[in-house]
Parts: structure tokens; C-alpha cells; sequence
């Protein structure tokens, strides 16, 4: 299931320190004050070159469910 994929992605990311800063180098954008912003297409682009196979939609539903392990 594709929502499966996206928790597998981002538990990669917190327990990969490399792989973290080429998501971070290659999705985030700096706003405006500072603010990072991050941009789900990259996102979802950066993922599917490491194999997962997920669409924004449903990391939309992923990062803003909040039974979510993601974002808890």
C-alpha cells in the first residue's frame, strides 16, 4: 500500500543521516523570513529514486493524518 510506502520513507530518512541531507539539499526551499518550505513533488521524486512509490495526495494524507507516525 502506497500510504505503507511513505511511513517507510521517512522512518529511512530518520535513521539515515545521508540520505536526510540529500532529501534536505533536494526537496526544501527557503522562504520567505527563513522559513524552509518543502516541495512535495521533489519529494515524492527524490522517494521514487530510492524505490518508493507513493503520490502527493498521499503524502498529504500521511504528514496531516493525525494518527500518523510520521509527524508524532
Amino acid at each position: 500500500m502506497s500510504l505503507e510506502q511513505v511511513d517507510a520513507f521517512y522512518e529511512n530518512l530518520m535513521t539515515n543521516q545521508e540520505i536526510y541531507e540529500q532529501y534536505y539539499k533536494s526537496c526544501s526551499i527557503k522562504g520567505v523570513f527563513g522559513v524552509w518550505n518543502w516541495d512535495k513533488k521533489k519529494i515524492v521524486n527524490f522517494a521514487a529514486s530510492l524505490g518508493y512509490e507513493f503520490t502527493e495526495p498521499e503524502l498529504d494524507e500521511v504528514l496531516f493524518d493525525t494518527g500518523s507516525t510520521v509527524c508524532n
